[in-house]
């Protein structure tokens, strides 16, 4: 047993399996065991799967980010909004509060770039008064969220930036969801903007309509301007009232 752990350990076999060792040890007119017996006892080794540079690397958990409360927490993306010809597109670059779920900045144009979504960053951090208070601003990996613009100004603004693990679709779940419900709003134009002026004009409408309007079946049916001012709470009790009066009726 010794024998065979020294010659599966040794420089010339540790990183080759049983199944290699064996007949490479045979041809050298050596036998020691067999290839199930080499298998049991790398087993019963615990060496099975951690033997030259094969070896056992600790896994990190996933980095997560609890919102207690309004801009702690950003999320950010880009979809495409179809052209008025087919495969010319728009993109709306769109940044949500994960806490409150409103839309806390937006843009539209004609590329991508990390140049002008590090001047979107600027510009919603600014008009949210977030100023010196910690913010994780959250996306996936595509290049204009990684690009060297984009982190020189979330550093600049001491925003710690947070991404999805790679190959995992729902990392991102927040901004994708408020691009469903951008896509599948009734006036939708289905058929593509006429222009980027188009394209601006109706997302405006759409973001007023989301924040102020819309009752978010994940804020108890509150709008996210109601929950991000706070409005929240007094809105639910004065519900509460109004069910528990109708219940005693």
């Amino acid at each position: 047993r010794n024998n065979l752990l020294a010659i599966v350990n040794s420089d010339d076999f540790k990183s080759l399996p049983p199944s290699q060792i064996v007949p490479a040890l045979a041809d050298q007119g050596v036998y020691i065991a067999s290839e199930s017996t080499y298998y049991r006892v790398l087993h019963e080794e615990k060496l099975q799967n951690a033997r030259g540079r094969c070896q056992i690397k600790e896994r990190k958990a996933p980095t997560t980010h609890c919102a207690t409360g309004p801009n702690q927490v950003w999320c950010w993306d880009i979809t495409w909004l179809p052209g008025a010809a087919k495969g010319f597109y728009f993109y709306l670059y769109l940044i949500l509060d994960v806490y409150s779920c409103k839309i806390v900045g937006w843009e539209i144009h004609e590329n991508e770039s990390s140049e002008q979504a590090a001047t979107l960053v600027s510009r919603t951090h600014l008009r949210e008064g977030v100023g010196t208070k910690p913010l994780v601003l959250h996306s996936d990996n595509g290049s204009p969220m990684k690009g060297a613009s984009l982190l020189e100004t979330l550093y600049r603004l001491n925003v710690v930036s947070s991404y999805s693990r790679p190959r995992v679709s729902d990392d991102n779940a927040f901004a994708e969801s408020i691009f469903r419900t951008c896509k599948y709003r009734p006036n939708y134009p289905s058929k593509g903007f006429v222009n980027i002026k188009a394209a601006r004009e109706w997302v405006l409408t759409f973001a007023h309509w989301y924040n102020h309007k819309h009752k978010h079946s994940g804020l108890k049916f509150v709008s996210p301007i109601e929950r991000h001012e706070g409005r929240d709470r007094k809105i639910m009790q004065q519900r509460e009232s109004v069910y528990a009066t109708a219940k005693a009726k």
